[in-house]
């Protein structure tokens, strides 16, 4: 168990490396034209979530966005398009919030700012920050926006916070290079923020922060007394308030993203395979096999 948990540390802390340069010289997918084997798929998933109008899942990947129709088992590329969608977020009926690099056919700047689709992913219009940010982390509820990323002119991460739904940001400190952060499902002000090897919590929408007993990874807040933890080695923790968990299950692999959503929690292992918990990370399930 600690081996494990040491490797996928060694893994996580590897990643948090690249996001903090801005994923090298703000890499993109550069779309050349089909390979010889044919579409790579879902590659590097950065980012889940369930479309509210069909229950479709998302998936956002280095590759581009995918849609796994609810039921189904295979994936679909949506709108062609090989967007590297590092940051994600399904804010409503077929609206979705995202960050990252432009497809290579696309004329536009390498850092993507805020966008915005209305059209779950077939289309994206800027919001905010174009060519200037990059966000890896990106969660949203209501009009709060937080997202965590690069910078492009300085290539230093920076942590922004939104509350007039990405239109304009205020800069904040945070405790470390984070790879997953998860709003307080009643209070926005409210939130966890996780660095591959610790956790924080703010109750001032990260004005200030104070370190909570656990081992980082990816966090999810399905439930106002239910904050979920997933560590580099797979474990699942469980904590009605952020100071006391209790392991409650195994995701059988290392986590590259965990998202909470009406029907349970789904976790994407790095190895592209999409698995869901209808108990809270007790038990899982595979929604879907690369």
């Amino acid at each position: 168990m600690r081996d494990r948990l040491r490797i996928g540390l060694l893994s996580l802390l590897a990643l948090a490396g690249i996001y903090a340069g801005g994923c090298g010289e703000a890499e993109s997918p550069l779309y050349t034209g089909p390979a010889a084997s044919g579409d790579p798929g879902p590659v590097h998933v950065h980012g889940l979530g369930v479309n509210p109008s069909d229950e479709a899942l998302f998936i956002a990947t280095h590759t581009g966005l995918f849609r796994l129709p609810a039921g189904e088992s295979e994936t679909v590329r949506v709108a062609d398009r090989f967007q590297d969608t590092m940051g994600f977020a399904v804010v409503g009926p077929d609206r979705f919030l995202g960050s990252g690099h432009p497809d290579g056919r696309e004329d536009l700047p390498p850092f993507l700012g805020l966008i915005e689709s209305s059209d779950a992913g077939e289309s994206w219009n800027p919001v905010s920050l174009l060519g200037d940010a990059d966000f890896h982390v990106l969660e949203s509820q209501g009009s709060r926006v937080y997202g965590f990323g690069s910078d492009w002119k300085t290539r230093e991460s920076q942590f922004l916070v939104s509350s007039d739904r990405g239109e304009s940001w205020e800069s904040r400190k945070v405790p470390g290079e984070l790879v997953s952060l998860a709003i307080h499902p009643k209070d926005v002000d409210r939130i966890v923020a996780t660095s591959p090897s610790s956790a924080y919590l703010s109750s001032d929408a990260g004005s200030t922060w104070r370190e909570l007993d656990s081992e980082g990874g990816f966090v999810a807040w399905p439930s106002p007394t239910e904050l979920i933890a997933v560590d580099a080695g797979g474990s699942v923790t469980s904590s009605a308030d952020g100071a006391d968990w209790q392991e409650v299950g195994e995701i059988g692999g290392q986590p590259a993203a965990v998202e909470p959503e009406r029907d349970g929690l789904y976790v994407a292992l790095h190895d592209g395979t999409i698995k869901q918990s209808a108990d809270g990370g007790r038990t899982w399930t595979v929604r879907f096999q690369p």
